[in-house]
């Protein structure tokens, strides 16, 4: 059976891995698969898509909704960061954070092992396994560790994780080293995982393209030269296989909206009262939550919404019933118990930054010509996807729609395993080496609209999925606000 190992760059798109920015990544992918037509979930921020690349399974099935939201079944009105400790709490009071099995709860039941290294947020690196220490795997983060006294051990040896600096490359770098000279030497996971929190720090604070972005890049390249190194040092490189890939894509913020005055200027109250909405901002998307998950309320937030200047495309929950103008969550994967009521997509546009990167965006937060992302923006609903190793054809580029859900089933088919049952992504077969002669496969295109009659206006939307067997992918959605 071949290893595993998973190195993602957070924020990575393709555009920039090339020979100047990322001379190791770029030399490596030549020898792999390319998939140049890969995606995120919606909305494109990094802790859904970290549980949906680690349970195959779409928001709405995995049960976490964004960066940010409410957990009803805990606190009906407070939008919370999905981050730990808080996320332990959640768990204890309310039950498992993700409703659907993780890769590291179904290696664990075939005596298998999956450890992971995260230099981004602690909420990021709780989702990967939140039973690490109760199944054979481990998480380790600067805050914590599962099992939690897996971290005496990592700080005696080891020291003290560096503290947090833009570049972030010294954490990087320690991540690197545990990746390297303990979990692939001591532990041997069969799975094994690095998260590179570059570029996306980097690109959130200076803008995409910018000169300290493009130097964060490069010296997460340099971290990734070392793994390699370090893969053959041990002589299993040529055994192993390797997923590179990044989480979400990137825009430049064109305008910062502050959601919650501008909700009570139009006369929305707080959300634990009567009448109220509760706001949970996303970057480029913000979920709402109506009081009661009244449709009325709903119905009537929506309308405000889409007369402003930087709505861009709305998809609502099934329990408050079909509104005109929005289109249902399902469309997008992200029906389930703890779908929002309302969930928006910023307006976007392909317009290039003054680095020379196409996107911009509205964002609830940030500043103008920095980067965020969270929006149905193609620019954002696109990242990259690499693989190499003895499972994979050589120099190969597929552009057959795939995703960040597709990774978990495509590992277990790997490992000779069966997906859970809650998985939706697919296996990537025609990735595969003993695939030889299967180079294509069959996709289509479905397109979802809706508009809603404003008086003067006319809202429309408009949202585009792909779809590979029964596997959907999010590919944009836009909107326009015109007159009838």
């Amino acid at each position: 059976m071949n290893p595993i190992l998973i190195t993602v760059f957070d924020g990575l798109q393709s555009a920039q891995v090339t020979h100047e920015l990322m001379p190791n990544l770029f030399s490596w992918v030549q020898g792999g698969v390319t998939f140049s037509n890969n995606h995120p979930v919606f909305p494109s921020v990094t802790r859904i898509n970290a549980a949906t690349m680690v349970t195959g399974a779409s928001p709405g099935a995995h049960g976490l909704a964004a960066n940010n939201m409410v957990f009803r079944e805990y606190d009906p009105y407070a939008a919370i960061p999905v981050l730990q400790p808080q996320l332990v709490d959640i768990e204890a009071k309310s039950g498992a954070i993700l409703k659907a099995l993780t890769l590291a709860d179904i290696l664990a039941l075939e005596g298998l092992e999956y450890t992971a290294v995260v230099s981004g947020t602690s909420g990021n690196a709780f989702v990967h396994n939140p039973n690490a220490g109760r199944n054979n795997g481990a998480i380790i983060h600067p805050e914590f560790t599962l099992p939690p006294e897996l971290d005496y051990d990592l700080a005696k040896r080891f020291g003290s994780w560096p503290q947090e600096t833009l570049p972030n490359t010294p954490r990087i770098a320690h991540a690197a080293t545990i990746l390297t000279e303990y979990i692939l030497p001591d532990r041997n996971p069969d799975v094994a995982l690095w998260w590179s929190s570059e570029p996306d720090k980097s690109q959130h604070a200076y803008g995409v393209g910018s000169s300290e972005s493009n130097r964060a890049i490069r010296e997460a390249d340099l971290q990734f030269k070392n793994i390699l190194e370090a893969l053959n040092r041990k002589g299993v490189l040529h055994s192993t296989d390797v997923f590179v890939l990044s989480d979400h894509g990137y825009s430049t913020i064109r305008e910062v909206i502050q959601l919650e005055p501008l909700l009570k200027e139009a006369g929305f109250g707080d959300g634990d009262k009567p009448g109220g909405v509760s706001v949970a901002p996303n970057g480029g998307s913000a979920l709402f939550y109506a009081y009661g998950k009244d449709r009325s309320l709903c119905e009537r937030l929506s309308e405000w919404l889409m007369v402003q200047p930087w709505c861009g495309s709305l998809i609502g929950s099934d329990s408050v019933g079909q509104i005109q103008g929005v289109l249902p969550a399902s469309v997008c994967g992200c029906e389930g118990f703890r779908t929002p009521d309302l969930t928006m997509s910023f307006k976007w546009d392909s317009v290039h930054n003054d680095f020379g990167y196409a996107g911009h965006v509205y964002s609830t937060g940030g500043a103008v010509g920095q980067g965020t992302h969270g929006s149905m923006s193609k620019h954002e609903l696109r990242n990259v996807l690499f693989a190499r190793g003895p499972s994979f054809k050589q120099a190969f580029e597929s552009n057959v729609p795939s995703g960040n859900i597709d990774l978990a089933p495509t590992i277990l088919h790997i490992l000779g395993l069966h997906p859970s049952k809650s998985m939706s992504g697919r296996v990537l077969n025609e990735s595969l080496a003993f695939n030889a002669d299967l180079e294509d496969k069959n996709w289509e295109t479905e397109l979802y609209n809706a508009e809603k009659d404003l008086g003067d206006l006319v809202y429309r939307q408009q949202i585009k999925i792909n779809r590979v067997d029964e596997t959907t992918y999010l590919d944009y959605g836009t909107n326009t606000l015109g007159s009838r």
